[in-house]
């Protein structure tokens, strides 16, 4: 199952750290192909000695190696990796990590990585229940990383309950399980749209919405996880794809994305139009910058901008599937049913706006989903990160049901 992977498996100061030895094992032994960056404080608990003679691998702990001080390159390391694995993962790294700080060569290739990563954590009870250490854990999430959830037993205090780092076969059951799951949507190809779009009143202004773009990119980054060959099409947006299976296409209005829409959904297998399209548009572009002058107010015609994910549906073949997004403040199953059937969609995923769910801009969110069969799925509030795999989950399901 791991065969010819590349894992990077980072070691963090942690008497969990002797485990660690014989994940570094297990991994060599199911064909992955491991180098092990450990920090300055789990070789306290662990010595490179070991872990090299088990992974047949140079062990990296600094920036530079061997006597002439040569450097270790942290970019390459981050990009040679499929898969990096920290175990253990402790209450100091999972912080650096969570607000960007790079304080070790370990932390530093975390930051180079364009590949998914797992954290295992391990830490006694109270630290890890700690309000700090959860926040981090929550940005960890929202930044599209992987936790391995700790077990409950005897912690190094003394003490009993959660904070075990989870079992080394228990590790490699899961990241088995990952790779497994990066051949799902293999041979597929899925569009995908992000963002808002602009409709430009003059040379500076424009119309649009706050959308920033994440739950869109967070979709195109799991289907991309799972094998899928992914086309993102996106409005302006301040964050960008990472995974190589993404081919990222950047438009500006409505009619660009509908125009690469269309060109795009003609060789795909399915899409997901995530794209917070502005509804509106100004008849007439002024070509220069509209003046403040005079007292009369000034007016803005505006006419609809073309409806994407209805277009879509009316070229739509009996083999492709379609998804859209409905944001509702009232009524929002009601209107959301009408969406799916007016747009000819396989299913619909309903975000309703209010006071504890504010969408735009946030890392969270809560969906509720409705295939076309009328059956309901609801998801409770998470990372967009996370509920992009339940998104993704609805899709294969499409394609294993079709």
């Amino acid at each position: 199952m791991l065969f010819q992977k590349k894992i990077v498996l980072g070691i963090t100061g942690s008497i969990a750290a002797y485990k660690s030895v014989l994940l570094a094992r297990l991994l060599a032994r199911a064909g992955a192909e491991v180098k092990v960056v450990i920090t300055a404080s789990a070789r306290d608990f662990v010595t490179p000695l070991s872990l090299s003679t088990l992974t047949k691998n140079q062990v990296f702990s600094s920036f530079t190696t061997g006597e002439d001080g040569e450097w270790v390159n942290h970019v390459e390391l981050g990009m040679w990796a499929d898969l990096i694995l920290i175990a253990p993962a402790s209450a100091n790294t999972i912080g650096s990590c969570a607000n960007g700080l790079c304080h070790n060569l370990l932390q530093a290739v975390y930051l180079s990585a364009r590949c998914p990563v797992f954290f295992a954590p391990a830490m006694d009870l109270d630290m890890w229940k700690h309000i700090a250490v959860q926040a981090n854990i929550g940005k960890l999430r929202s930044y599209g990383n992987y936790i391995i959830d700790p077990g409950t037993g005897e912690l190094a205090s003394g003490l009993v309950g959660e904070g075990r780092m989870a079992e080394p076969e228990t590790i490699l059951e899961i990241i088995e399980d990952f790779f497994s799951m990066g051949r799902q949507m293999n041979g597929r190809r899925v569009l995908v749209t992000a963002g808002p779009t602009r409709e430009a009143i003059d040379p500076v202004r424009f119309i649009s919405n706050y959308s920033s773009g994440k739950m869109g990119f967070s979709i195109a980054e799991e289907l991309a996880n799972r094998g899928a060959t992914v086309s993102l099409i996106s409005g302006p947006v301040d964050i960008r794809p990472t995974h190589p299976g993404i081919s990222w296409i950047k438009v500006n209005s409505a009619e660009e994305m509908l125009k690469a829409a269309e060109q795009e959904f003609q060789k795909s297998d399915a899409a997901i139009l995530c794209a917070a399209v502005a509804d509106f548009q100004p008849t007439k572009y002024e070509e220069q910058k509209i003046k403040k002058e005079g007292e009369q107010p000034h007016t803005i015609e505006l006419k609809k901008t073309p409806d994407i994910l209805a277009k879509l549906g009316q070229i739509k073949s009996e083999s492709q599937i379609l998804a859209g997004f409905a944001l509702e403040t009232n009524s929002g199953r009601d209107n959301a049913m009408k969406k799916l059937k007016n747009k000819n969609l396989d299913f619909i995923v309903l975000n309703q706006l209010s006071e504890t769910n504010q969408i735009f801009g946030s890392d969270q969110n809560q969906i509720e989903i409705l295939d076309s069969k009328g059956e309901w799925k609801t998801f409770a509030q998470n990372s967009k990160a996370m509920l992009a795999k339940d998104i993704a989950d609805q899709l294969n399901s499409c394609f294993t049901n079709a």
